[in-house]
């Protein structure tokens, strides 16, 4: 099997570079299926920038990403976009839920721009999540934790190929950070891949792999 066939993600000599600033230099880095990733480094260190790279958030000024196969710099903006909601599971820090949809329909949303909505199939998602008993609740009804699980539950409704997380539990209590990070386990363990962006060593001690950025390189991956 070809390494290419291996692995799910390939950064190969990526860099970023904003007029005179390089916010990522020559990132090179690879990531097999089911395979959970953590990304640490100080602020501005690039964490975020390499994960909107991987999410088609963004775009590498030089160099190639390889997602599932597909070489994301000879895509349009839209197949960006498509590859974005069909393949990428993405979990934000703030969590962007829609004020007056409730839980379900947050959910359900993300199925709408994917394929046919499906109210089962998205309370099915909640469930797994331990929060059915809260479909019907809008956001602002939702504890930080609880909007996070609709977040989880939203970024798994169309079987993503990779969940990516950036700083999921920054807004969260201890108890709740602990739950999302069993949810994540339980992914991990069901064999999804998982890309978590942290700034907590608590956090990234859950994952198989570290890397750590310092000024937009790979200073460590362990």
């Amino acid at each position: 099997m070809s390494e290419s066939a291996r692995n799910i993600l390939e950064i190969t000599d990526v860099s970023k570079i904003y007029g005179p600033l390089k916010a990522l230099e020559t990132i090179n880095l690879t990531v097999p299926p089911g395979q959970w990733l953590a990304i640490m480094g100080p602020s501005g260190s690039g964490k975020t920038t390499l994960m909107n790279i991987i999410g088609c958030l963004d775009t590498a000024s030089e160099g190639a990403v390889r997602l599932d196969g597909l070489n994301l710099a000879q895509l349009t903006r839209a197949e960006l976009t498509g590859i974005r909601r069909e393949a990428i599971g993405l979990i934000f820090q703030q969590f962007h839920l829609i004020s007056y949809l409730t839980a379900l329909e947050n959910v359900m949303v993300a199925q709408f721009y994917h394929s046919m909505v499906d109210e089962g199939e998205a309370l099915a998602a909640l469930e797994r999540v331990g929060l059915a008993d809260r479909a019907k609740h809008l956001p602002r009804q939702l504890s930080g934790g609880e909007q996070q699980r609709v977040c989880i539950a939203r970024a798994l409704i169309n079987h993503p190929k990779i969940i990516l997380a950036d700083e999921p539990t920054g807004n969260l209590d201890e108890a709740n950070e602990s739950l999302v990070m069993d949810i994540l386990h339980n992914l991990h363990q069901a064999g999804s891949t998982i890309v978590v962006v942290t700034h907590a060593p608590e956090v990234a001690a859950h994952a198989e792999r570290v890397i750590v950025l310092e000024h937009g390189r790979v200073v460590s991956d362990k």
